[in-house]
Order: structure tokens, then sequence, then C-alpha cells
């Protein structure tokens, strides 16, 4: 529904051909090269959670959104939308969060702004970053490069993030405590580009999951996606709290993965690459590019039957980033 929004509404009166190309990240011209212009806005509920926090999580989401399109990040701003009366001890230990992570990242916070809103209008504390990143050379990613053949890679275990948060929100408590995967994966991907040269697209699994992430791309390209069920990494208590909460990894958010399309003549070399760093020691190539089903995502079973993948209708778990 959300999809549906944006292109039917936003896109309806903002258009354009920098716009229109619906990538994470703008990617226009300026004087001195091409640079990447990214923003978005933070509501988790709860602020903290295991793993992570909302301002750990606004400094890699930004990041992240940044070099899935293939370029270095440099700088983020951040806006605080702060509630009356909000505990300014929290507000310490997000703004060092994010003062921490931005400093793994390799990236300045270097513009920002401040608003506090009456009591009750607002849920504690709303977070907005922007991001900017620079090309380091002329590759540029995108849907229009894939091809028949081409593999699709995740850098690891999906679901980790959705489940962590639920977990934290309705103090649900599982056989072995679930940890967010939010990460800055910037250092790896950028390693990963610097050193192949047939990556073709990547995008975060961030709302939606893995399986809408991939639908958004089929809508944009004239192939199909085939998943190998069997290959697709996910952990044994994700797996157990999804059955447990009727929901379905592969719909569940993550924020510490990416999801890379690269040329076959590639893959081991990429994956060899993603598992010598901890953000992508679970690398694994899970499906193809297609030329049959067009627009479509399959996914073969474990008994051999293919399914189709539809992209999410509703959201199980709001507001988780």
């Amino acid at each position: 529904m959300t999809h549906e929004l944006i292109e039917n509404t936003f896109f309806q009166y903002f258009g354009n051909d920098v716009l229109n190309r619906a990538d994470d990240a703008a990617v226009f011209s300026a004087n001195r090269g091409d640079i990447a212009f990214t923003t978005d806005s933070f509501v988790v509920k709860p602020l903290f959670f295991p793993g992570g926090d909302i301002g750990k999580l606004s400094v890699c989401g930004t990041v992240n959104d940044l070099v899935v399109c293939g370029a270095e990040p440099r700088y983020i701003s951040c806006g605080f939308i702060i509630e009356e009366g909000f505990d300014k001890s929290d507000l310490v230990k997000v703004i060092m969060s994010m003062a921490y992570w931005a400093n793994e990242a390799g990236v300045k916070v270097v513009t920002g702004d401040t608003k506090v809103v009456g009591r009750g209008a607002a849920d504690r504390l709303f977070i907005n970053t922007s991001g900017i990143g620079l090309f380091k050379s002329d590759l540029r990613l995108g849907v229009g490069k894939i091809n028949e053949g081409d593999k699709v890679i995740i850098t690891g275990t999906i679901g980790e993030h959705g489940i962590a948060v639920l977990s934290k929100r309705e103090g649900l408590e599982f056989e072995s405590r679930i940890m967010s995967d939010c990460a800055p994966l910037n250092k790896m991907l950028m390693n990963v580009l610097d050193e192949t040269g047939g990556i073709k697209f990547m995008r975060d699994p961030t709302r939606g999951g893995l399986a809408t992430t991939l639908n958004e791309i089929v809508i944009c390209g004239n192939f199909g996606i085939l998943l190998e069920e069997e290959k697709i990494p996910i952990s044994d208590s994700v797996r157990a709290a999804c059955a447990l909460l009727g929901l379905d990894p592969l719909y569940i958010a993550n924020e510490g993965k990416a999801l890379l399309i690269a040329d076959a003549s590639c893959e081991k070399k990429v994956l060899e690459l993603l598992r010598k760093h901890a953000y992508g020691r679970n690398a694994e190539t899970i499906g193809e590019i297609t030329k049959d089903n067009v627009n479509m995502v399959r996914l073969k079973t474990r008994y051999g039957v293919t399914r189709m993948v539809d992209m999410l209708s509703g959201e199980p778990m709001p507001r988780i980033c």
C-alpha cells in the first residue's frame, strides 16, 4: 500500500527523471562528478531494542541506502523531533550511539535540526537523516544492467531486525535471544565493488523484507527471479519465532543485510569477499535471474514445488524502522 501511495500520489506531483528511477538514493551530476543523495525518517518503537537503537538505526539506514547505489557515504544530517517531557538521558544515549556508528561507518554529521513538539504530538522521539555519497569510479548500478543468468546473493541471515524489535515491543521471550542485524555495510560493499567488476545491482531489504524487495526489482525489469528455498539463510531462532507468530521470514525487515545481483562469472569471488567480513560471513547465493515468468518472483521449495512470492500486502510489524 505504501508502494502504491508513492507511485500514484508522490510520483504524480513530484515526478522527474531523477526521482522516477525510485532508487534508494538519487544519483545526479555535480560540477566535480556524480553524487548520491538520500533521506530517511525513523519512527521505530521501542527506541532501544536488542542489538540497536533509533540512533544506530538512523545512521546505518542512511549509510546503507547510499552504498547500495555504489556511492561511498561521506556526510549525513540529522533532524530531531522530540516530544515534550522526553527523558534527556535517553536523548544523550541516542546521540552517543549516532556518533559512535557514524565514526564506525566513516561519515561525518555535518548539519541538523531540532524541534520540540507538545506532549502527545509525537511518540517520544523521531529522527530524520539525509546523506551524501560520492562515486569513486564510473561504475553505475541499476535494474537495466541485469541479465538472464545473473546470480541473486544475500549477505546473511534474514529477519533478525524485525523479530528483535517485535520481541522487545511485545515483551516476548524466545528460547534464544534474537538480536537486530542493524549494521553499516558500506566498507564491506565498497570492497566488493572495488575488487570485482560484475555487480549489477544492490539494495537493502528493509520494510517488506526480502520478498517485497525482489518484487520491486522485477516489476522494473524485463525478467523474472527464481529463488531456492533451501539456500536462503535463516537462523533457527528466527525460523522458530516466525512459526510461533505465524509470520513469513521472507517478509520480515532487515537493517544489516544487502541484496546483490551479480554476473555469474564473479559469483564465487563476491561470496569469498563477503564471507571474509563480519557482516557477510553467512552470505549465500539464493537464486538467479530468468527470462521466463517476467515481472514475477518464484520460489522453488524444499519439496521441489515452485510457488509465487508476491509483494507484501499490509505490514505485519509497523514501526520497525
